[in-house]
């Protein structure tokens, strides 16, 4: 149900708000925020919003960088996390025109919204249902530094394998035998616990958490499917309350797909689906994994443009340390059942009509969820659009061992990009399918690009602690 400024101003009574806090998202899928005392609020509030400069969110604007925040009062919610009573919103960024405001067309919501117009325009389908898996290391301790006379990061977790002749209670995990662990070795249960407790008070449904397969602090929360502007935002809550609870337990938390060499890589895998007047658009009984032809186009889409969509969906460096070939990462361009190692991979389990949908492995949780969810969508999109078949294109479906295939076989398979930088020259020369119906406006795209090419040249330039180990007594 749809809340009212009327219904955010009864609440702060009923709970004795003192602020009311406006989370903002930046170009990097970042939480800012501004606040303001709650005897401020009122429908001025909500009508005029806060202002704000978008050139320091990363927004390259065309027009005056001063902005404002519209609140969206349907994502009111008390923050767990604040002593003093404390009402936090999202929304979304409008740039001040008289007589109205209009949407700041590169602000992260309003691209979701606008893909999601985008979608039912086409006819193709009114909604989509996306479920993404959170994956991330709880650490005891992390430090590091980046200077003239160091460069060196070390980080802890108290049941890891390294631990095992200092640990005291030998409660520790083997290398990479984490997956599913029980106690007393899976010490970090009643926090992962709270963690979902706080997602459910918010409003965001949860399937069940776990001890993912790193020993070194590896676990991962999964959410209930939910209509992909939703869970955009979800997104960002889940990764807030996450990052706080960890920090209330004295642990820290990092979705880095790469945090630790030798262990397992962290990834944001995409379940999706599409429906249309409530009826499943993916499902076909009798048809390849149940998937429907429309299915099939929408995985042709994305794994046409996989190589782009990497520069949105994994927009880091170390991104690309977890996407290696020849281990469980999903880096073979292709779609299979069950098939871990296909960028695209059709769930067994998922056998009725509502539920049939196939998900997208190679997504880490360092990327921005709004760019990175709706860039899915019109990838997808255009697949269905253009009828682009994934098998006629030979993208599978690979139904058997990856591993397995003979080297000239593997000599066939075509992988995602090696490095960030990589991803980066496909989007910048195949975007167009972003920029349909104007959801991603090309300054953006630019925008965006250059920040990340900045950020690849000033990491080239420092050196690795490995290449003193390679080449120092050369």
């Amino acid at each position: 149900m749809s809340k009212s400024v009327q219904d955010i101003l009864a609440l702060i009574k009923e709970k004795g708000i003192k602020m009311v806090d406006f989370k903002m998202v930046d170009i990097n899928g970042q939480y800012r925020h501004v606040t303001i005392p709650a005897q401020n609020f009122s429908e001025d509030t909500m009508k005029s919003g806060i202002g704000f400069d978008a050139s320091n969110y990363g927004y390259a604007v065309v027009e005056k960088s001063d902005m404002v925040f519209i609140p969206d009062p349907n994502t009111a919610v008390i923050d767990p996390f604040c002593e003093i009573p404390t009402l936090s919103m999202t929304g979304n960024a409008m740039i001040i025109d008289n007589p109205e405001n209009r949407p700041l067309a590169q602000y992260p919501r309003n691209i979701v919204l606008a893909a999601e117009k985008y979608m039912k325009d086409t006819g193709i389908a009114d909604t989509m249902l996306i479920l993404p898996e959170f994956e991330f290391y709880l650490f005891d301790q992390v430090g590091w530094d980046v200077s003239g006379k160091s460069i060196s990061v070390n980080m802890d977790a108290k049941q890891s394998y390294w631990n095992s002749a200092t640990e005291g209670k030998g409660v520790v995990v083997q290398k990479q035998k984490n997956y599913h662990i029980a106690k007393p070795f899976d010490i970090s249960y009643e926090c992962r616990s709270e963690m979902c407790l706080l997602m459910k008070e918010m409003g965001i449904d949860i399937n069940y958490h776990h001890p993912e397969v790193a020993a070194s602090g590896q676990f991962e929360i999964e959410p209930q499917l939910g209509k992909m502007s939703e869970m955009a935002d979800a997104t960002m809550m889940i990764k807030y309350i996450i990052h706080n609870t960890a920090l209330k337990y004295g642990k820290t938390a990092t979705f880095m797909p790469k945090p630790i060499y030798g262990e397992a890589g962290s990834g944001m895998h995409v379940h999706m689906l599409l429906l249309k007047d409530g009826e499943p658009v993916f499902s076909k009984d009798g048809a390849y994994a149940n998937l429907s032809e429309t299915a099939h186009y929408f995985m042709g889409g994305l794994l046409k443009h996989i190589a782009s969509l990497c520069a949105l969906t994994n927009p880091s460096t170390n991104s690309f340390k977890r996407l290696v070939p020849g281990f469980e990462a999903p880096v073979t361009i292709g779609y299979a059942t069950s098939n871990r190692s296909a960028v695209i991979r059709i769930p067994a389990y998922a056998k009725t009509p509502n539920k049939r949908r196939f998900e997208l492995r190679n997504p880490d949780a360092t990327c921005n969820p709004y760019f990175c969810y709706a860039a899915i969508l019109m990838a997808g999109l255009d697949g269905v659009k253009n009828k682009i078949d994934p098998h006629a294109n030979g993208w599978g479906p690979y139904d058997v061992n990856l591993y397995h295939l003979s080297d000239e076989e593997k000599a066939k398979l075509k992988h995602l990009p090696a490095s960030l930088d990589e991803a980066l020259n496909a989007l910048e020369n195949d975007h167009d399918y972003l920029t349909e119906g104007g959801v991603f406006p090309e300054e953006l795209i630019k925008s965006f690009i250059k920040a990340k090419r900045e950020e690849c040249k000033e990491l080239s330039k420092i050196p690795h602690p490995a290449e003193f180990e390679k080449y120092y007594n050369l």
